[in-house]
């Protein structure tokens, strides 16, 4: 196989710990314990073939980046190293003593979590008493160090009738950039799907809100939009393709080209404990497995779009179809489109309980 171009990003969960418990995570329900994650000296190892190989951009996230005490050496390495650093968080641990530290070291972007936009339903979704409050602090310290602010809200059935007061919110403290995405199911979201995917009424009046602001706030915050493939026509390219633009390191070094490729029977993924980040990059059977087009089946394989969306997701394929070589089912050109319909219709109980996210299994 010719070689191929380095990855732009290389994202790194430094954990699985969290002290958050959101059902909507998309977090494996086999989590890696912390006796198993890289130690310091491997997560610089790793940040040093990153650089090497021409990879830009580090994205630090787990569970709860934070709760990894080696987070201002592992981002002072990064940064020494001319990485672009961003770090995802849920806030709660930003505390003062932590912003000066990560400012030393050399952050550069910090994407700011939240579960809502009303205190105690954010707090009763996280699991953690305060948690909301801790997140505003923290925003308050990211603005006032001076650097890009990114406030996240995930959004699903039980919250969604809030997004104008998330969105109001993200403007109040000053984002830059203001993230509106719905649940993607994998990992414990897909376990907590029937009670999470939101209706397509829903969906719909939460899409006119977002276009609204969107053009209120034009060229003063910028606003992105992810909405759930389940009500979809055409799918993603995930991750930008397979293997085509991210590594996806697990806190046990487990190289993935994509954060649930670990679901996929059959297919070993090699770890950076014994294998370099060039050679899982250029020749791991696993990268390669679903790289290109080569692969694909029909529709996909005479389709237009094959080199725009890749074939779709493989885990989603995976997870509905039992198949993660089929045509994604959300294309509507697939045979298996009408399942979607379907699982729709069977998602619509909010009074389902949620099995919150736990480190050990579901």
């Amino acid at each position: 196989m010719s070689v191929i171009p380095a990855p732009m990003g290389l994202i790194a969960e430094l954990t699985h710990r969290c002290p958050l418990q959101c059902a909507y995570c998309s977090n494996p329900l086999e989590m890696v314990a912390p006796r198993e994650e890289l130690t310091t000296a491997q997560w610089l190892r790793v940040i040093d073939e990153a650089a090497d190989i021409g990879i830009l951009q580090l994205h630090l996230t787990g569970g709860e980046p934070m709760a990894r005490p080696d987070l201002p050496k592992i981002v002072a390495h990064a940064a020494a190293r001319g990485l672009y650093t961003n770090l995802i968080t849920s806030g709660v641990l930003l505390t003062d003593a932590a912003m000066a530290d990560l400012l030393t070291t050399g952050i550069d972007h910090i994407q700011l979590s939240f579960q809502g936009a009303e205190a105690s339903a954010a707090d009763s979704m996280g699991g953690y008493k305060g948690g909301h409050a801790r997140k505003l602090d923290a925003a308050r310290r990211i603005r006032e160090a001076g650097l890009t602010l990114t406030t996240n809200f995930v959004i699903h059935r039980r919250n969604i009738a809030d997004l104008p007061a998330m969105l109001a919110m993200g403007e109040n403290l000053g984002s830059d950039r203001i993230e509106i995405a719905h649940t993607q199911y994998y990992g414990w979201a897909l376990k907590n799907r029937a009670a999470l995917l939101p209706t397509r009424e829903q969906l719909e009046r939460a899409t006119t809100q977002v276009e609204a602001a969107r053009e209120r706030l034009m060229g003063r915050v910028v606003i992105d939009y992810v909405v759930p493939d389940y009500y979809a026509e055409r799918p993603k390219a995930c991750m930008g393709g397979w293997g085509r633009l991210f590594i996806h390191l697990l806190p046990s070094g487990k190289a993935l080209p994509c954060h649930a490729a670990e679901t996929i029977p059959g297919i070993s993924f090699a770890s950076v404990r014994d294998t370099s980040l060039a050679e899982v990059w250029q020749n791991d059977p696993a990268f390669n497995r679903f790289r290109a087009t080569g692969w694909m089946p029909e529709p996909c394989k005479s389709c237009d779009r094959r080199e725009i969306d890749w074939g779709g997701c493989r885990c989603q394929a995976l997870a509905l179809l039992g198949d993660a070589s089929a045509t994604d089912p959300v294309c509507d050109r697939s045979p298996d489109h009408p399942i979607m319909a379907e699982l729709v219709a069977q998602s619509s109980d909010s009074a389902l309980a949620l099995v919150p996210r736990r480190l050990r299994g579901g």
